[in-house]
């Protein structure tokens, strides 16, 4: 047995300078869903190595085309019914059953698997740059598997246009309480006609827009997220992560939301952590999860058409960091991060749709004339805080933060970063961020002053209580040259708590960092 472990670890190791991440399969655990609940997500025998095949591109041909989900016909919608069915009808003990792939996402998100030749370092794909290459991985065998149960090598999964107009509401499909594809676990106030709210807070009045003014804030919303706030790789994909990292804790911009937002949004306000979907444990047992996830997955290829592909990762530990799924055949296949970056070549594609939130770069809700005299006014009546602090964000909380000016410097972006940051509890998380905000009515990311977003989920990890601390980066250059700050020597720079969960936020301070 122990020459057969050691035979199966051979491939992987990451000895020298070789910092590929991998997951080491049979050192499973159980892990915490959220900080007061432990789960057991391990495959049954793991402890067994099972060999495994390396990854090879599909035929170029068919090409399966990911369309809209709120577009679908009834033909399709009823395919996909069929192959759902059949899935949901498989045994445990068959990877390919929709328990099995709803457990991926536990094992991979909440810690239950250690790093490959990295004894106690737990593996955890969220708030990393692995976050995308991972869900992209376990889509496509997701989507093969549906297609192989009912003979179909064109079957592509549908993705939920979250950030269109037409497509902000839930499809229909998956609310028909008599379809496998409804799920109990929702909350059944945010169901069509509900416009989904993309920067969504437990806490507000909800609704806290109309239909058509939450549509017009989710398009700003989302060209924060998708261009003036994710500039740089760093600021879109997350923290560099490698093997035996500990402290890689800051998400980019679409995971922290509307990935975030929305996974809470649809979970049950009835379970703790708004389950399913509200908790990376147990989201993946919601069909729509499926629906949501490519639509991250669209919009990373989106971002990366934008951005002419200069901002793609070249980094040869991240392209050869792996990870291992069962394909359609049930085989073991190790697939590598390198291996997924080119979706043709993995033989799908996404049906092209407006991308109307380019056209949504937001105004300065005050004439930054009229707010430099604000702030000036508001500065001399109330004390602010300098930049390096220690302190609870039991309220909004406004500080003064020194600036360098770099005009020099043109392909640098500037960014605020919030660090230290602490989350108790096991409560869902949100905190705004904006900048020379002189107007406390105006605080919406219709508007320039809004800066980003904090948005935590907490849980994972066999340790419970997840203390890390977490950085928020949030690119500023395009917003300071809007508020015409952009020669200023300091900043405002204010966060307003979202959640009353914020009470239990603390961090260490606010500085200016630049990124190359």
């Amino acid at each position: 047995m122990l020459e057969k472990l050691q035979q199966w670890r051979k491939p992987f190791n990451n000895g020298g300078k070789n910092l590929a991440i991998g997951p080491n399969l049979t050192a499973c655990h159980s892990s915490y869903g959220r900080p007061d609940l432990l789960v057991y997500c391990c495959p049954p025998g793991f402890q067994t190595p099972v060999p495994f095949t390396d990854f090879k591109f599909p035929d170029p041909s068919p090409v399966r085309v990911r369309r809209p989900a709120h577009l679908l016909n009834e033909s399709f919608i009823a395919k996909y019914n069929k192959a759902l069915s059949i899935m949901k009808s498989l045994p445990y003990d068959d990877p390919r059953s929709f328990l099995r792939q709803a457990n991926l996402h536990c094992q991979f998100c909440t810690g239950a698997y250690e790093m490959l030749n990295r004894s106690g370092s737990e593996l955890n794909i969220h708030r990393t740059w692995m976050f995308f290459p991972w869900h992209r991985m376990m889509i496509y065998f997701h989507e093969r598997i549906l297609g192989s149960l009912i003979g179909d090598d064109t079957f592509a999964l549908p993705f939920w246009a979250w950030d269109i107009p037409d497509g902000m509401t839930i499809p229909d499909f998956y609310v028909d309480e008599s379809s496998p594809f409804f799920h109990s676990q929702r909350d059944f106030s945010h169901f069509p006609p509900r416009v989904a709210d993309l920067d969504y807070s437990t806490d507000d009045n909800d609704p806290r827009f109309d239909g058509k003014e939450q549509t017009e804030t989710n398009l700003a919303f989302m060209y924060n997220r998708m261009v003036s706030g994710a500039k740089k790789t760093e600021l879109f994909m997350g923290c560099t992560y490698k093997a035996g990292d500990k402290n890689c804790d800051s998400p980019g911009t679409i995971e922290s939301a509307p990935h975030n937002t929305l996974h809470t949004w649809i979970g049950s306000g009835l379970n703790p952590g708004r389950e399913d979907m509200g908790k990376f444990y147990s989201a993946a047992k919601d069909p729509v999860f499926y629906a949501h996830h490519s639509n991250i997955d669209r919009l990373w290829e989106v971002w990366r058409d934008i951005n002419d592909r200069k901002l793609d990762i070249d980094d040869s530990d991240w392209l050869n960091s792996f990870f291992l799924f069962y394909d359609e055949n049930l085989n073991l296949v190790k697939i590598k991060v390198k291996d997924v970056l080119d979706i043709t070549k993995l033989g799908y594609s996404y049906e092209e749709v407006d991308r109307p939130w380019l056209n949504h770069r937001p105004p300065p809700s005050v004439p930054p004339e009229q707010a430099r005299r604000i702030i000036k006014l508001k500065q001399n009546e109330n004390p602010v805080f300098s930049s390096d602090f220690r302190r609870v964000l039991d309220g909004k909380l406004t500080v003064t933060v020194n600036r360098s000016v770099r005009r020099e410097k043109v392909d640098e972006e500037e960014t605020v970063v919030v660090y230290g940051i602490v989350v108790r509890g096991n409560e869902y998380v949100k905190f705004d961020v904006y900048v020379n905000l002189s107007d406390d009515t105006k605080m919406n990311p219709k508007f320039r002053e809004f800066a980003g977003t904090f948005v935590h989920i907490p849980g994972g990890g066999r340790g419970g209580q997840d203390l890390k601390k977490m950085k928020l980066k949030l690119g500023i250059s395009e917003l300071l040259k809007d508020l015409k700050a952009d020669e200023d020597e300091s900043i405002w720079v204010t966060l307003v708590p979202r959640t009353t969960s914020c009470s239990n936020v603390s961090m260490e301070g606010i500085k200016i960092e630049y990124i190359k």
